[in-house]
């Protein structure tokens, strides 16, 4: 497997990751990108991890939480092989709060993205999309 230096953080990735867009199928919408269940999840991970490609994409919105749930469980026991990357900015509800890049929402999505993923920490954590009502500077700093 070709791996990449991911810019200054010294953290170096597969150049192939494996995305989970079809884990889960929980809404309209997502069952048209599949219905991966959590067996069919396991064998997918078990045989990317076998050939090396131990980088997963996922994403809170991904049927709604489903795919974090169900990929957290697909790497029980082998967590310390893999690479998570999640994401955040979508809406997760009908709250005003509930969307964005705002600080509190990313926050808020990043716990609760944890849980679902039944891990301790997430190794990359991105922007979904763009959000033109919150200032990069409260998004970008620390």
């Amino acid at each position: 497997m070709e791996y990449r230096q991911l810019g200054s953080a010294g953290l170096r990735v597969p150049s192939l990751s494996f995305g989970t867009v079809t884990f889960g199928g929980t809404n309209e919408f997502f069952r048209r990108w599949g219905e991966t269940d959590l067996n069919q999840a396991t064998r997918l991970v078990d045989i990317c991890l076998a050939h090396g490609v131990h980088f997963f994409d996922t994403a809170n919105v991904y049927s709604g939480g489903a795919a974090e749930e169900i990929l957290g469980a697909a790497l029980k026991g082998k967590r310390h092989q893999a690479l998570i990357s999640t994401k955040a900015t979508f809406s997760m509800g009908d709250g005003p709060n509930d969307k964005g890049a705002s600080r509190y929402h990313l926050i808020r999505e990043c716990e609760a993205s944890l849980k679902r993923l039944g891990t301790d920490y997430i190794d990359l954590f991105f922007m979904h999309g763009f959000d033109p009502l919150t200032p990069v500077e409260e998004t970008l700093l620390p």
